[in-house]
């Protein structure tokens, strides 16, 4: 079995993810690619992981993309997680991961809806109504706030309360469900927010804006083996556990997508990996290099088993719920953290001893990260230790 080690690891991770400097583009539709996906939750975590793989790319050029060229699109996917996709692996998504959320989103809330005791009749059928009918909506608008779109679909309005007898009961309606669920379907698009780049108050669209003829139809099983290969290349060589967890799927679906692929079986200091078979090559080793990615960026949440980058780092730099705030890179490896402060000012803090070369290469870094914000202040929405600690 061929061995790849550590250094490889983070050779690859410095080309591939475009961190090092020699590798960085402007072309934000490619860096969204080399990616795979962009990590969305956090709205300004898509133009931050931008910034730190460009050199000269500024918000208005992924504003422009996401919303005036309309290559680059916002979906629900992997682990019920918000992600940003180049457009033609929508499809791609779409069927290896939104359609099943589709159908359990529904499922859930048709379930809620019938302990409410709300509707008469048959559930399924009483949300695929709404469902057109909002759909509907967003077609002759063009765009639309789900309050918009509340006054205009009546029952859209209709209360429930989705954990009667809890001390946090409150009834609330269904807008934000049926939104979701056709989010989920791919019907529905999150378009422009209303605000800054750094807001998550968005408008929605039909997917007709996107896509004149819907999301191409794919097989699940196509679908899930070429998000596999594209995973492997951006990310491999790893085990199966870090594809199974970055997927969400069963171990079953994951075996049986990567029996569609060409891979390789290689020892990582003594663990089994996979890389794609035509991809075993050594990585030539880029300039050392430093990087400022921010809270939720896919390099530091691509991967499950993350000790040969992440070192001792983790209470640091992540919250209880496994989401890792703002993180300092150097040389393929996390050194520390930054945050921005409400004045503007970046405040970071190194976690190891990296030498003046580093230090050098990370305050470098760290004036770029403060013209790219310029009077834009966002808070990253998972607060993590050392973030709030130098935010203080």
């Amino acid at each position: 079995m061929r061995s790849i080690d550590v250094a490889q690891r983070r050779a690859r991770l410095a080309v591939r993810h475009l961190l090092a400097p020699e590798t960085r583009v402007d072309d934000v539709e490619e860096i969204v690619r080399a990616m795979v996906v962009l990590h969305a939750t956090d709205p300004a975590t898509v133009f931050l992981s931008v910034a730190a793989r460009s050199r000269e790319v500024e918000p208005g050029h992924v504003e422009k993309a996401l919303y005036e060229d309309r290559t680059l699109l916002r979906m629900l996917a992997m682990r019920r997680t918000m992600f940003v996709a180049p457009l033609e692996l929508v499809p791609v998504l779409q069927a290896s991961c939104a359609d099943a959320l589709a159908d359990k989103q529904r499922r859930t809330y048709g379930r809620y809806i019938e302990q409410a005791g709300v509707v008469d009749g048959d559930i399924a059928t009483w949300l695929a109504e709404v469902e057109a009918e909002t759909h509907a909506a967003l077609l002759a608008r063009g765009s639309a706030t789900g309050a918009q779109l509340s006054k205009e679909v009546p029952r859209l309005r209709t209360q429930v309360d989705a954990a009667p007898g809890k001390s946090y009961s409150k009834p609330s309606n269904i807008t934000t469900w049926v939104l979701v669920a056709l989010g989920a379907e791919g019907r529905i698009v999150r378009g422009r927010p209303n605000g800054s780049w750094s807001s998550s108050q968005y408008t929605w669209a039909p997917i007709e804006s996107w896509l004149p003829a819907g999301v191409p139809k794919l097989s699940a099983e196509d679908a899930r083996a070429e998000l596999v290969r594209r995973w492997l290349f951006a990310f491999g060589p790893a085990p199966v556990s870090d594809i199974k967890w970055w997927t969400g799927w069963t171990t079953g679906e994951v075996r049986k997508a990567l029996r569609h692929l060409d891979t390789v079986e290689v020892d990582l200091d003594g663990v089994t990996g996979l890389v794609l078979a035509d991809d075993v090559d050594p990585v030539p080793t880029p300039e050392p290099w430093a990087a400022l990615l921010p809270a939720l960026d896919p390099t530091p949440m691509g991967w499950q088993s993350r000790d040969w980058y992440l070192g001792p780092h983790a209470p640091a730099l992540f919250d209880r719920n496994g989401n890792i705030g703002p993180s300092v890179w150097w040389d393929g490896r996390i050194v520390g953290g930054w945050a921005q402060r409400s004045d503007g000012e970046i405040a970071w803090r190194l976690l190891e001893d990296v030498g003046t070369d580093a230090h050098r290469l990370i305050e470098a870094e760290v004036t770029r990260r403060t013209n790219w914000y310029g009077d834009v202040r966002p808070i990253p929405r998972f607060r993590t230790p050392l973030e709030r600690e130098l935010t203080a």
